[in-house]
């Protein structure tokens, strides 16, 4: 499969008088072939032919849309050694991460195949007709949840395929009947085109309407903001920036039919460390949170940015063990210059401000574009006093906070801003001290591990990636998991209708056999 650097407007080729390189993080160096930049007519042409698939696909069989899902899978399976060797050119991560992360792409397709065929995310309910009921008669009513119309899709810069063209955005949004239109993150354009040109493959091999999928590369804000702003789009998934993410909710909130966007934006994942942990088996778990730290260089939204813990000697192992362990840590390579240059400046920051001292720092990269580790100490007084302390750098850097007695952990944590996950690490002696914390965590964060570390996020009915602002726009939901394709839906109530005119899903026959509320009883199909 080549890579052209055209825009895919559903099965046509385009170019554009403008163009752009991907460059080699590790080396500056240009990648060819140049990209083109998809424009203002490119966005309409793209919407508009998926506004015209938007009937037939939201309308085809759960077996129809499964088969679909698994055939994204299976092209991008296709695809072969060239999509790794891209995605490393691209990116400079590892190859046995990319092969790791191109697995979980392809697996979540097949669970949102199974999800699709399993056929709960209808939700179909019927509550028959009561013609003799008194004093007034309940007439027929059946409802279902139906596919909210083309969603934008924005490719993530820190997971060039699970959170990009054919990531979790893009599984959910298929799985629940709504054509995609994808703006490719412009930090890996290759790798982006050759999954587009994947899920082309898929829409042509099921003879879908091309209008299902179409690719949109590009640089500029402008681009995005069109394709959010065009009226033919109804919801919008993104993964990025704090300041990318409103951006993207205001453009949708001024529109004359406003929309959601999904937005995941920011988070610096508190953990929370408890005495009897820390004087049983401190040094461990000082060791343990540099590894989760420093993996891929800390470019994980669930990367834990914050540590907060009683002060005491109990600490002082987890703090040495720590220290030793950062300092020997090598320099990775960050994704792109930018995000490479916006670590540089927070983490440059962090270390001129006067409430905050540094305790470790890791080694000196040799190359363009790396990460040293750092890790700073401050305390709870001075954390809350300066906002600023509670804001995501996003790369390999956290803020050790010491606190006095558990009241100022407690303090401490009321006054966060919302989280993806918030982290425990206990013994069974700290149960009581741990109890009264978890019901805060869980107005804080989407996600609560106890014992773990949160940099590793499983795709699976129970998950929930996702929290109140700013880690999410609507912490309601979750872009991780199988419930994100409630995101996708919204539900139509029947009433009166006779059953030569219901839609399949809640016709008395079943034809879909699907499990149903009948009445308020669940029956299965």
């Amino acid at each position: 499969m080549d890579i052209t650097g055209a825009i895919l407007i559903g099965s046509t080729d385009r170019t554009a008088g403008t163009t752009f390189d991907a460059v080699n993080p590790a080396t500056g160096a240009a990648l060819t072939p140049s990209f083109a930049e998809a424009g203002p007519a490119d966005v309409a042409d793209a919407c508009a032919l998926a506004a015209d698939a938007f009937t037939v696909f939201s309308d085809l069989a759960p077996e129809q849309r499964a088969q679909f899902l698994e055939a994204v899978a299976e092209q991008i399976a296709a695809i072969g050694d060239v999509l790794i060797e891209r995605a490393m050119a691209e990116s400079g991560l590892p190859r046995a991460r990319l092969e790791g992360e191109r697995g979980r792409t392809i697996g979540q397709l097949k669970l949102f195949a199974s999800v699709v065929r399993q056929g709960d995310w209808v939700d179909a309910t019927i509550d028959p007709a009561l013609p003799d009921r008194a004093p007034l008669p309940r007439p027929d009513l059946r409802r279902r949840n139906i596919a909210v119309g083309p969603v934008a899709v924005f490719g993530a810069s820190n997971f060039p395929l699970a959170f990009s063209v054919a990531g979790g955005d893009t599984a959910a949004a298929f799985a629940a009947g709504c054509p995609v239109v994808v703006k490719g993150h412009p930090a890996h354009p290759g790798t982006g085109e050759l999954v587009a040109r994947a899920v082309r493959a898929a829409v042509a091999a099921q003879g879908l309407p091309e209008g299902v999928f179409s690719y949109l590369p590009g640089t500029t804000n402008d681009l995005g903001g069109a394709l959010v702003a065009d009226p033919r789009i109804k919801a919008v998934g993104f993964t990025g920036s704090r300041g990318g993410g409103l951006a993207l909710v205001r453009i949708a909130a001024a529109r004359a039919e406003p929309i959601p966007v999904y937005a995941e934006m920011s988070s610096i994942n508190p953990v929370v460390l408890f005495p009897g942990a820390a004087a049983s088996r401190g040094a461990a778990l000082g060791t343990a949170f540099i590894q989760s730290l420093t993996m891929g260089a800390g470019q994980f939204c669930t990367n834990p940015g914050l540590v907060v813990a009683v002060e005491g000697p109990e600490l002082d192992a987890f703090i040495e063990a720590a220290k030793a362990a950062l300092a020997v840590s090598p320099a990775q390579q960050m994704l792109t210059p930018g995000i490479h240059g916006s670590y540089c400046h927070g983490v440059d920051a962090l270390a001129a401000h006067p409430a905050v001292d540094v305790l470790a720092r890791g080694l000196v990269g040799e190359g363009q574009g790396q990460a040293q580790g750092a890790l700073f100490a401050t305390t709870v007084e001075k954390f809350l006093a300066d906002a600023a302390l509670g804001h995501e750098v996003f790369g390999s850097s956290s803020i050790l906070v010491r606190a006095r007695d558990m009241a100022e952990v407690t303090t401490l944590l009321e006054g966060l801003e919302g989280q993806l996950t918030a982290t425990i690490l206990f013994d069974e002696a700290d149960e009581a001290l741990v109890a009264p914390i978890i019901p805060i965590l869980a107005r804080k964060a989407g996600r609560i591990l106890a014992n773990g570390w949160p940099t590793g996020v499983e795709v699976a009915h129970a998950m929930v990636h996702g929290g109140p602002f700013p880690a999410t726009s609507d912490g309601r939901t979750t872009s991780v998991g199988t419930l994100a394709i409630d995101r996708f839906l919204r539900p139509v109530c029947y009433q009166g209708l006779p059953d030569s005119l219901l839609p399949a899903a809640i016709q008395s026959a079943n034809p879909w056999k699907l499990a149903r509320r009948m009445d308020g009883t669940i029956e299965r199909g």
